[in-house]
């Protein structure tokens, strides 16, 4: 038994599991890819980038020792020659969605601003993974 003190919609937002009809619903949470490459603010930009693309990522989400969300490293900051430390080359605050989003309204998210992944995060800002515009349109055409 779990004791959680929050409401239904403070259950959905921490990706807890559910059941009845809402189960079926895709949600960001569930098909976030938590094998993004993640950093800390003290490491190095050019080791990052080692690890970043050994993993095939584009991307690498700086994060601190509870995996708070600190900041991201996109492919400008990776593409950097210098050796600089990830907390020079980090964007800070990126957007993040929650993992009870409906999988349908993050991929319409993604299409209309552009973009190619949504960071997924509990509402303490605690990492859950990255979901693929890619990943979300296979999932919702099947």
């Amino acid at each position: 038994m779990y004791d959680f003190a929050g409401g239904k919609a403070a259950w959905l937002a921490v990706g807890l599991p559910i059941e009845g009809a809402d189960a079926a619903v895709p949600r960001a949470g569930a098909h976030a890819r938590a094998d993004v490459p993640t950093c800390g603010l003290g490491d190095s930009l050019q080791e990052v980038r080692k690890r970043t693309n050994n993993a095939r990522w584009d991307t690498c989400i700086v994060v601190n020792d509870e995996r708070i969300v600190l900041g991201r490293l996109g492919r400008a900051a990776l593409a950097r020659e210098d050796d600089v430390g990830v907390e020079e080359a980090m964007s800070e605050g990126p957007s993040t969605i929650r993992p009870d989003l409906l999988l349908e309204t993050v991929a319409r998210r993604l299409r209309d601003k552009g973009l190619a992944t949504a960071l997924v995060t509990t509402l303490e800002g605690t990492l859950v993974g990255v979901v693929r515009l890619e990943d979300a349109e296979r999932v919702l055409e099947g």
